[in-house]
């Protein structure tokens, strides 16, 4: 109404530093687990990148963060959202996977296998990827 409208003006004119003006974006859904469902849930994703100083790498994966009511657009833990670790499984490393991977940084995912192949130790099950190892361990090497 208009004294809806005047009221909050006054309020924004009074103590403009307590208001934020920004359009609504419009986030993606995904089917989410809800109890023993599926539901739509809204979502966005933080990805994550690394400088070495002359380059910028986008790191494969990243943060979803999960609105944790249906149609809301709240996905910020902080206001009632939920979040998980994103991540984007390959066949084939990524150039900043290789680069990273050379410096014991990163490890990339084992080769994919054909359907109905089996494995190199014959298990027919695929390995599971060696955890990475952490970049202080790396400078302590080369302290050494």
């Amino acid at each position: 109404s208009e004294k809806e409208l005047a009221t909050v003006s006054k309020k924004i004119r009074d103590d403009p530093r307590s208001w934020i003006a920004q359009p609504m974006m419009q986030l993606s859904t995904v089917p989410t687990q809800v109890g023993d469902n599926l539901a739509p849930r809204h979502v966005d994703l933080r990805p994550f990148a690394v400088n070495d100083g002359d380059d910028v790498w986008v790191l494969p994966g990243g943060l979803s963060r999960v609105a944790l009511v249906e149609g809301s657009l709240v996905v910020n833990s902080s206001q009632g959202g939920g979040s998980k670790d994103t991540w984007v499984l390959a066949s084939r490393a990524s150039v900043a996977n290789r680069e990273l991977g050379a410096a014991q940084i990163v490890r990339s995912l084992p080769p994919a296998v054909p359907a109905g192949e089996p494995e190199a130790d014959g298990s027919g099950q695929r390995p599971q990827p060696r955890p990475s190892r952490a970049a202080s361990d790396q400078h302590s090497q080369q302290q050494q």
